[in-house]
């Protein structure tokens, strides 16, 4: 068997209208930490023709704050802040493409508390996780961040069904 090309998710890239906002709801909602700045407004912004073709962005959009955030031992949330004139808003969860962040939490009602706490809204109360991933106290719960974009919040503490029938599992994070 060959080693898969990719070998794990490095980070989520994520467009927000208000990047202080975000970036205080990561921190203080989700315990992100803040590990670097690639381009902020006294930087030259990125743009240009070169650029929209390589991240297939409208002519004259222009990226002026780019900043990364560490998640717990899983891959870091990297903020985008975009001036453009054909920004539209966040995706439903029906919309074709990537459609939401899952981050793993250990305490669900507390991570939901302080999710809500700074800004989220929470959809409805956590769920079992059914079928091949149920088990005692596997569960989740979805949020919108006060951003736009939905966040899953999982917790799957005991083995999954899937686990008799298939030597793979899914990620988890160390016990700290």
């Amino acid at each position: 068997m060959t080693a898969p090309t990719a070998r794990g998710i490095d980070h989520i890239g994520l467009t927000v209208v208000d990047i202080e906002a975000a970036e205080r709801f990561l921190i203080d909602g989700l315990g992100a930490e803040f590990i670097f700045e690639t381009i902020n407004p006294t930087h030259p912004p990125f743009k240009g023709p070169e650029v929209e073709k390589a991240i297939g962005v409208p002519p004259g959009t222009e990226i002026d704050t780019i900043r990364m955030y560490k998640m717990g031992t899983g891959p870091g949330i990297e903020l985008f802040h975009y001036k453009t004139d054909g920004q539209r808003p966040a995706a439903r969860m029906c919309d074709v493409g990537w459609q939401h962040l899952a981050l793993y939490v250990d305490d669900m009602e507390a991570a939901i508390e302080r999710a809500v706490a700074a800004g989220a809204e929470q959809l409805g109360p956590p769920w079992d996780l059914i079928n091949a991933e149920s088990g005692p106290g596997n569960r989740f719960c979805f949020l919108r961040a006060p951003f736009g974009p939905m966040i899953e919040l999982v917790s799957h503490p005991s083995p999954s069904q899937y686990e008799s029938e298939t030597p793979l599992r899914r990620w988890k994070p160390p016990v700290a």
